[in-house]
């Protein structure tokens, strides 16, 4: 297989496994809800700031520094992301520690010159499970598809100033390069090797679930296409392209780049529909609630069994003595 087609095939599967993988966890699970209120507007600017300083502390931690740092926030992640899916405490931090523990295993044997497949398997699942239940806790909390277009949007204007003008994204993908729970995604198989950022995945995880959640089925459609074509294809075949024209291959595409317009244009084609959805009439909606989806496959629950006094039919009063009929 060529270099080209493996890059295309891992990065359209991991791409399109985000937004479907957030939609199953927005219509099966329900995400404990922030104490501090809704997501708005405001939000939005403080998790652009998040973005934007983020690599610069990341670039500043030494060398066991940065590992140490990922590896408590993905625990922390996983624990807040899961705890409504795995609701026994002790079994969550388990199955957490497990998962993290195999993480680290899978780096050290190939750091140790086992084939690489094995950690880049292992920290793909962490990565994507992360941004997964990170995607849901904001829809759920409030975020939505007219926030999510615009973060996106914002996300392209950063990663084309980062890549360019201040080559910071190079530098902290090579930093990362080397250590465990890198926050990438992808595989690695001899010499073909395809990663797509933990960032990458987030908007595209919270651009396909607030589709959803603003339009139902339709949104995650529009919201899949916009995903394969400017997150997937676009960012995969677009060195080739660049290549054919100025003789030169980058080593690094910055997808949000492509992604970013897509997404917004995405968001302008299903606002024609109406309105969007918000969260409080999906939880109004019978249809949508954790019980009665499981009433389709286990039947509907059994009546509520009364008092026997209430439920004992009347009988005739006793009738004591002679009874005289005048």
């Amino acid at each position: 297989m060529s270099r080209t087609a493996f890059l295309v095939l891992v990065t359209f599967c991991f791409a399109l496994a985000a937004p479907l993988a957030a939609a199953a966890y927005f219509r099966w699970v329900r995400a404990a809800r922030p104490a501090v209120g809704v997501f708005g507007t405001g939000d939005v600017f403080v998790m652009m700031g998040f973005v934007v300083v983020l690599p610069f502390a990341y670039l500043a931690l030494p060398g066991w520094g940065l590992p140490t740092v990922l590896g408590l926030v993905f625990a922390g992640g996983l624990s807040v992301g899961y705890e409504r899916v795995v609701t026994h405490r002790w079994l969550r931090r388990g199955l957490i520690l497990g998962l993290l523990g195999a993480d680290l295993a899978a780096w050290a044997a190939w750091r140790a010159g086992a084939a690489p497949l094995w950690f880049t398997a292992v920290n793909s699942v962490v990565v994507l499970l992360i941004a997964v239940s990170a995607a849901n806790l904001s829809a759920q909390g409030g975020l939505r598809l007219r926030h999510a277009a615009w973060f996106t949007l914002g996300l392209a204007v950063y990663d084309l100033t980062f890549a360019t003008a201040i080559p910071i994204t190079q530098k902290l993908a090579a930093a990362i390069q080397g250590y465990p729970f890198a926050p990438s995604a992808g595989l690695r198989v001899g010499d073909l090797g395809a990663v797509i950022g933990m960032g990458d995945l987030l908007a595209y995880a919270l651009f396909g679930v607030t589709a959803y959640k603003a339009y139902g089925r339709t949104g995650l459609r529009v919201a899949l296409v916009v995903v394969a074509a400017f997150g997937a294809l676009a960012p995969a075949l677009s060195p080739l392209v660049i290549e054919a024209v100025s003789g030169h291959r980058p080593s690094l595409i910055p997808a949000q780049v492509f992604f970013g317009p897509g997404a917004f244009l995405g968001y302008l084609l299903l606002r024609r529909l109406g309105p969007e959805r918000r969260m409080a009439e999906i939880l109004g909606n019978p249809v949508n609630r954790p019980a009665d989806r499981r009433a389709r496959w286990l039947g509907p629950p059994a009546p509520a069994v009364a008092p026997a006094a209430s439920v004992a039919p009347a009988r005739p009063a006793e009738v004591r003595g002679p009874v005289r009929l005048s």
